[in-house]
């Protein structure tokens, strides 16, 4: 059942703890070099378990605008989290999937990858944070109507491929420690990365 539009709606708890779940989720990945692998699984396998809760009691609402939402994360973020993810995971990324509950006919074995998975995530949850930041009521409504609606069709399957593999891998008896990467002394921290941008970008229109 659709929920109305309106600040007890995109101000519930539901709504502001999944903002808060999400923020916690981009910062993760975008710092994901300061984790061994043994702490970066450990960690997304209790980060990606609350967040498919959390988006699982998102309100359906209906759309304000017509448009689409703007989107923020560009290629070159994108491809950021995931090369990082994927050299962090090494020869563990890849994995099968050949479950399809909804054909009862052979199903050809693919090639999933968790790094891909969980940058495809970010992207959503970037783009979705952000907008829900520096916007209007109307704009959090249709960041949220976006998000739930991406998390039913796309990312929470994303998610849960990724969330097995990652759970395999980190109750294996695979040797799982190792560095976390050292950082550039002029490395600053991304947590914010986008959103300080669009806020400038806000600034200078004014």
């Amino acid at each position: 059942m659709e929920e109305e539009f309106g600040p007890d709606v995109v101000f519930s708890k539901d709504v502001t703890d999944f903002v808060t779940v999400s923020a916690e989720y981009c910062t993760f990945v975008e710092n994901v070099t300061r984790f061994s692998k043994y702490d970066f699984l450990d960690k997304a396998r209790k980060i990606l378990s609350l967040l498919y809760l959390k988006g699982s009691l998102l309100p359906k609402l209906e759309s304000v605008f017509d448009d689409d939402n703007e989107k923020f994360v560009t290629e070159e973020d994108w491809e950021y989290v995931q090369s990082n993810i994927h050299r962090k995971m090494g020869f563990h990324d890849e994995y099968r999937e050949v479950f399809d509950p909804l054909t009862h006919e052979q199903v050809e074995q693919s090639t999933g990858s968790v790094s891909d998975n969980l940058a495809d995530i970010y992207q959503d949850l970037k783009d979705f944070i952000t907008l829900y930041n520096i916007g209007t009521e109307e704009i959090m409504n249709d960041a949220v109507w976006a998000c739930q609606l991406s998390f039913e069709e796309f990312w929470g399957l994303k998610l849960l491929s990724a969330l097995k593999a990652i759970h395999i891998v980190f109750f294996s008896n695979e040797n799982l420690d190792d560095e976390p990467e050292k950082e550039e002394e002029n490395e600053t921290d991304t947590s914010n990365w986008i959103l300080s941008k669009r806020q400038e970008d806000y600034r200078r229109e004014e």
